[in-house]
């Protein structure tokens, strides 16, 4: 076994010394096997790099890079580290034009053998596991959720486990509360008690997560995302998805039949937000990480009756009506808003976006498609190094 540790042919990871004292490091801490193994030729390193330059020194692989989060995750990590150092894997790829900027693999994540074949061809630092079925389709067909759902995680666990990866990210969702979680300012340690097959699966795969932190040393970070809305990606059979349906019917003159009560409050947030949350998360350094199931992460809040009277004063014309179907009742098991207190403590979240300026912000980029996400990046000194990124689109 100590052997296979201290390997140092480069046949697992090219990217050599740095990759190796950070796995080492994370497995055995500053004790005495740490100093020893410091001692064995092709293993020692005088510093280990930083968090944010260990971050960039590898691939960002994005599984379920076709999705509506995958391809807005693209757009700002080609923006941040270069298309060059993205790489994209799905069952079969997406036709947005940036995707052809970075190489793309068509994989099963559900196949183990599969996952590590993909880690072990492209020198990977960082994977961003999104694969999922979303609240509504999962309802549909709860056994393909949960199979969807859980497999590809625990694939991505285990090999970050035997050292293919050094960074996981994973994202969960709102829907890991129930109706016994406080509906107002929702704390991050509230009861979970999920109602769908979809939060059942999060609220599991979070302990999954916190269980390879606290045994293997995997650093896995994940946050709770609320209703995510963009302009670059189609919805994904979510319940908050009518939010999305909006934009696109009041730009095209229709009308929307919204399945949520007009007064139904769901925690929101843009796409830029929750991309920009996400990257800021994981250049942060590993000891500023309290939370190993996942972070609530909060943008704003609205009712459909609410994000209508906002989008009326872009689109006066805009019109919609109400039918609440079987989303309605998954919609009112979860919060009205959220508590981040957690997240803008450990690694300084803050949101950008309220309800007027996300109005604006979709609609200005349905109206111009062409537009693309640039990266702004600034520095402060925290200790160690890290990296404040601020996401804009060109104005």
């Amino acid at each position: 076994m100590f052997e296979r540790l201290v390997d140092s042919s480069g046949s697992r990871f090219k990217d050599g010394h740095a990759r190796r004292t950070a796995r080492f490091h994370r497995m055995f801490g500053d004790g005495a096997v740490w100093k020893i193994i410091m001692k064995v030729p092709g293993v020692h390193q005088a510093k280990v790099p930083s968090p944010y330059l260990r971050l960039r020194m590898g691939k960002h692989l994005i599984i379920g890079a076709s999705g509506q989060l995958g391809i807005e995750l693209m757009l700002g990590l080609q923006a941040q580290v270069g298309p060059e150092n993205v790489v994209l894997s799905d069952v079969k790829p997406s036709d947005h034009p940036s995707s052809a900027l970075s190489p793309f693999v068509a994989a099963d994540a559900t196949d183990l053998d599969a996952q590590r074949a993909l880690f072990e061809s492209h020198q990977v630092d960082v994977v961003y596991n999104l694969v999922a079925m979303l609240s509504a389709k999962g309802e549909a067909n709860p056994m393909a959720a949960w199979q969807l759902n859980m497999a590809p995680l625990l694939h991505t666990l285990e090999l970050a486990k035997e050292g293919l990866v050094g960074k996981v990210f994973w994202p969960s969702s709102i829907a890991v509360f129930g109706p016994d979680a406080p509906k107002n300012d929702t704390p991050q340690h509230a009861t979970l008690t999920p109602s769908t097959v979809y939060g059942l699966s999060k609220a599991a795969g979070e302990l999954w997560c916190k269980y390879y932190h606290d045994k293997h040393g995997v650093d896995v970070r994940s946050i709770r995302y609320p209703g995510l809305i963009g302009s670059n990606s189609q919805p994904g059979g979510g319940t908050t998805d009518y939010a999305v349906d909006a934009f696109v019917k009041a730009l095209s003159g229709e009308t929307l039949t919204c399945y949520l009560e007009h007064d139904e409050r769901l925690p929101m947030m843009s796409m830029h937000d929750a991309v920009r949350g996400t990257m800021e998360l994981m250049a942060a350094p590993r000891e500023s990480i309290r939370i190993r199931t996942s972070y609530n992460m909060s943008g704003c809040a609205f009712t459909p009756a609410e994000l209508a009277s906002a989008i009326r004063k872009h689109v006066p014309e805009f019109n919609i009506a109400y039918a609440p179907d079987h989303r309605q009742t998954i919609a009112a098991s979860w919060p009205n808003s959220l508590n981040d207190d957690a997240a803008r403590q450990d690694w300084g979240w803050q949101p950008v976006h309220d309800l007027g300026s996300l109005v604006s912000h979709v609609l200005d980029g349905l109206a111009q498609p062409s537009r693309r996400w640039q990266a702004v990046v600034s520095w402060r000194p925290c200790g160690d190094l890290k990296a404040i990124f601020v996401l804009r689109t060109p104005t």
